[in-house]
């Protein structure tokens, strides 16, 4: 399996190469050369595989999607890595990601029970395993530089601490993060783990992890590497959920169901696009938004339009508080037949001089939810108090802010005629806030997450500087 950039760098990359680089050399994002396709007997096996195998049903059908994008990773060693992440004592249940239904056809997809409660544990998990095998087999090094609008930095340094080889350097948009994201991140006192919090927004805080990913020499000497999503082994886990969701929710695999993700990076949503692209009988990938809502507006209208950071809205699914959302590249790459020109004149220099495109009237465009099942949706916080207040009194169920946007789009678009399926994104205790406002009590928290606000923190603030940045890593990664 070879790999190429969004961008038409002429280079091809096997998956052991991407897994430390994170961007190509152009500033493009890695895909496959093509996706790998699933027939109806493949996906009969992997319902099997999923069913018949719990615990440890998740782990192997990880390894039989994971299989089809990775062959520079020994057989045996990439199930014992599926193995080792994917395990009930890691994530509370065996079905690692069970369904929970609300109504006939309409289901939550629980991705929040790993180590910090939101569904990036899921890849992220996977993403330190597979960092701490390749660098052991290199016997090399690597400098982690991330950023994180909430979930990401937490899952990342807890998926990170302690690992062989690995310094993680996490930055995060000063004051932005719930009390609760803040605490589980700067709480952290392992000597691998870095917390800079940036003056500004998370646009800014992943332009600074882009600048420092362009500036090759840097990267190169630093041996910087990246957890966000643009980082194809994270997404690619991911692809897995989508599958084992399906199967849960249908009972034959000629079946079709929609998925409505709660979007900001469009990294969540851009598995399920992967996943459909692979043969997955995906009618509608639906894309919720808060009020930042860059994708609902593209999605509807063809415009792709970032905001400044001051028109960045500060919302109470903080999570998805994102102007410029760094996976899109990747979905609009086969949307405009993967030429990769094309995209790097958009990527680069539209919005760059613009900041905006416009492929509104573009063919592309125009049969792109026929082709590619999009369509989205938008949610207020209004709307997540009053979505909120519907589940728990309806279902006795308690969703969290973001889950809620999920809910509300889902509903509203829903045909009532094929399975729905929400990908829960975090359990409601990160966002405590505003679940006391729509509900009037706290939601449950883990025993394990007691007091964790009161602890001491490690957390450097900076202002929006590439430069400071750089020398900040220079002088802690030796």
């Amino acid at each position: 399996m070879q790999y190429l950039s969004t961008r038409g760098h002429p280079d091809r990359k096997r998956f052991c190469e991407i897994l430390l680089e994170g961007l190509a050399p152009d500033g493009g994002l890695y895909l496959p050369e093509s996706y790998p396709q699933v027939d109806a007997a493949m996906l009969a096996q992997w319902r099997a595989v999923f069913n018949e195998g719990k615990p440890g049903g998740y782990a192997a059908l990880a390894f039989e999607v994971l299989s089809l994008y990775i062959d520079d990773i020994p057989a045996a060693d990439l199930k014992a890595l599926c193995d080792k992440t994917y395990t009930e004592a890691v994530y509370g249940n065996a079905a690692i990601v069970p369904l929970k239904q609300l109504d006939d056809g309409f289901y939550l997809e629980a991705l929040s029970n790993g180590p910090t409660l939101a569904f990036k544990d899921m890849a992220m998990q996977l993403l330190g395993n597979l960092f701490e095998y390749e660098l052991g087999r290199r016997g090399e090094e690597l400098n982690i530089l991330g950023a994180t609008s909430g979930d990401t930095g937490s899952a990342a340094e807890y998926a990170m601490r302690g690992k062989k080889g690995v310094r993680v350097f996490m930055l995060s948009p000063h004051g932005r993060m719930s009390p609760f994201q803040q605490a589980q991140m700067f709480s952290l006192m392992d000597e691998n783990i870095h917390n800079i919090a940036i003056e500004g927004v998370f646009d800014d805080c992943q332009d600074i992890v882009k600048n420092v990913s362009n500036d090759l020499a840097f990267k190169r000497s630093h041996k910087i590497g990246t957890v966000n999503s643009i980082n194809w082994a994270r997404l690619l886990a991911q692809v897995v959920y989508y599958f084992a969701g399906y199967f849960q929710a249908t009972a034959k695999d000629s079946q079709k169901v929609s998925f409505t993700v709660p979007s900001g990076n469009f990294g969540n949503v851009c598995a399920g696009h992967v996943a459909r692209q692979m043969g997955l009988p995906i009618e509608q990938l639906v894309v919720a938004t808060n009020e930042n809502d860059v994708l609902d507006e593209f999605f509807r209208t063809g415009v792709y339009r970032v905001r400044a950071s001051a028109d960045t809205h500060e919302t109470s699914s903080p999570s998805m508080d994102i102007s410029k959302a760094s996976n899109f590249e990747r979905f609009v790459f086969d949307l405009l037949g993967r030429d990769g020109a094309r995209v790097k004149a958009l990527f680069g220099e539209a919005l760059s001089k613009a900041g905006r495109f416009d492929l509104g009237s573009d063919p592309a465009f125009a049969d792109a939810a026929a082709r590619y099942g999009f369509i989205s949706g938008k949610s207020t916080h209004a709307d997540r108090l009053a979505t909120i207040k519907a589940t728990d009194a309806e279902h006795g169920v308690v969703i969290d802010t973001h889950t809620a946007d999920g809910v509300k789009v889902a509903r509203e678009v829903w045909n009532r005629k094929l399975p729905m399926i929400v990908l829960e994104t975090a359990l409601p205790i990160k966002f405590a806030e505003t679940i006391v406002e729509a509900l009037g009590r706290e939601p449950d928290r883990p025993a394990k997450f007691d007091g964790i606000e009161a602890l001491p923190k490690r957390v450097k603030v900076m202002p929006a500087d590439t430069a400071l940045v750089q020398r900040y890593v220079t002088e802690h990664c030796a």
